[in-house]
């Protein structure tokens, strides 16, 4: 077919549907479940703080991606980018490892959404039950993966629709919080709210900082399916920074709103319309209960995409690792018809299935924590790395986009990760998630030789060097056979 690259994807994706994807997959259920576990954390309208960091973090990460991703526009995302940073030392490890965490924390996220998702639904459904939540969660897992099982041409239509009902549901909410404002309530601090010389402040900011980061999640979704980006080296860089100033937006505006409206107090008690449902709780006090109901079905509506995204993404992971023998050769097939990852797919939908019975069982910020430091031990850490590494052994690597200020988005985003992860055990006291991590790499680790010894590679063969990238075509040189493809 032309326009159709060696992996078997088509470029089809524009700088639009790039960035809707991302937005989709970033301002899911997230805010509007977070807002009161970030003023929990923070214990009070200072909460907007998490916001603003997550936002530095993310912008720092995303300049960090941009330049990866159009560099070495690949199907996998952050599979490509470690193995042609880390393959000279370490061979294949570092590609497995990110695949095999990939493959727990990508749907995990997932699984936060469906979370919200039912805590929303509550709002409508009264006397919903355990059991019945569960149920509904579920039933909407097999609805997403029943969605992507078609061809990404119309994938690409129907997350246009939904980023534009996410974008409806925002501004009403917003626009909501702001005809009835009130000042006083949004920036009255509690005493000592800013006071840098105690350990709670810091402990409360790392805890803020990391629900803030999982809120910006989903900057890089589009990055993951690089092999079916149009013009990845110009693309990915203008989604990526244009989704996390768009939403940094958005979401301040719709923090420092609902702080407005709502009493924060009412946030931190369990049960609560405001602690539930925050959102809904604004529009019940502003417009009333009848557009109170018709947001709320917005919101739903916007979980769902955010869902739907993140699985169209994430499911592209193991699919370039398999092709290239980093991953169980399973992953490797595509459907025969529509050319998309099948057992990549069918695997996500199964750990979100199972990530959402979980966090239905325990608690949201417990959920959140856990699958932050599974993510930041081998993907954050280690692409920053990367991009390092790269520029001092690859330089003469065809780079479309070269970080802005660069060393600094990368010393930035390194600390904003460490710190996250530092904190990890105290803001989960008993939840030992820092410690949980270290188990699923060091089991990583155990299946990496296993495998490694099973494919006769590096510890167990020679190493084999990739750098296809180097002497590839350009992506951004569409030839004339495709963009012909692309007119029709």
């Amino acid at each position: 077919m032309p326009g159709t690259p060696e992996g078997g994807f088509v470029r089809r994706i524009g700088l639009f549907q790039a960035t809707a994807i991302n937005m989709s997959q970033m301002c899911g259920i997230g805010p509007f479940v977070t807002i009161p576990l970030m003023v929990a954390a923070f214990g009070g309208p200072q909460a907007v703080i998490g916001f603003l960091a997550g936002a530095v973090l993310a912008l720092a990460d995303g300049l960090v991606w941009a330049e990866l991703g159009a560099s070495l526009p690949g199907a996998g995302g952050s599979y490509v980018y470690l193995r042609q940073a880390f393959q000279y030392r370490s061979g294949r490890l570092m590609p497995f490892l990110f695949v095999w965490t990939a493959m727990l924390f990508i749907p995990l996220i997932m699984s936060t959404g469906v979370v919200g998702l039912v805590q929303y639904l509550g709002y409508l459904w009264h006397g919903m039950t355990q059991t019945q939540g569960d149920l509904v969660g579920l039933g909407v897992i097999a609805l997403v993966v029943g969605l992507l099982w078609r061809g990404v041409e119309h994938i690409a239509r129907i997350t246009a629709v939904m980023w534009c009902v996410m974008i409806a549901s925002v501004v009403l909410v917003v626009v909501a919080a702001f005809t009835h404002f009130d000042a006083d309530q949004a920036f009255t601090y509690p005493a000592h709210a800013f006071d840098l010389n105690t350990s709670q402040f810091w402990t409360g900011f790392a805890a803020g900082l990391t629900i803030g980061i999982y809120d910006y999640l989903g900057y890089n979704t589009a990055a993951y399916m690089g092999a079916e980006i149009k013009h990845p080296g110009r693309t990915l860089p203008r989604a990526i920074v244009a989704s996390i100033l768009g939403i940094m937006g958005i979401y301040l505006l719709l923090q420092i709103g609902t702080l407005g409206v709502v009493d924060w107090h009412h946030m931190l008690a369990p049960g609560s319309t405001a602690s539930q449902s925050v959102a809904s709780a604004v529009l019940e006090q502003t417009w009333g209960k009848g557009a109170a109901d018709v947001v709320t079905v917005l919101i739903l509506i916007t979980a769902f995409a955010s869902v739907f995204a993140g699985l169209l993404g994430g499911s592209r992971v193991p699919y370039d690792a398999a092709r290239e023998r980093v991953f169980f050769r399973p992953y490797g097939t595509l459907h025969p018809r529509h050319r998309f990852p099948v057992l990549g797919l069918a695997t996500m939908g199964v750990v979100t299935a199972a990530g959402f019975l979980i966090g239905r069982h325990t608690d949201l910020a417990t959920l959140i924590q856990l699958l932050t430091t599974v993510m930041v031990i081998v993907q954050a850490l280690a692409q920053v790395l990367a991009v390092t590494v790269l520029r001092r052994r690859r330089p003469t690597l065809r780079r479309p986009y070269r970080m802005w200020l660069y060393p600094l988005p990368s010393l930035v985003a390194l600390v904003g990760w460490l710190v996250i992860y530092g904190y990890a055990d105290k803001n989960s006291p008993g939840r030992h998630p820092i410690e949980w991590s270290l188990a699923w790499v060091a089991a990583g680790c155990v299946a990496f030789l296993l495998w490694a010894r099973a494919e006769k590679v590096w510890p167990f063969g020679p190493k084999e060097i990739s750098e296809e990238y180097a002497a590839g075509a350009d992506p951004d040189a569409e030839s004339p056979m495709a963009a012909e493809e692309t007119r029709k």
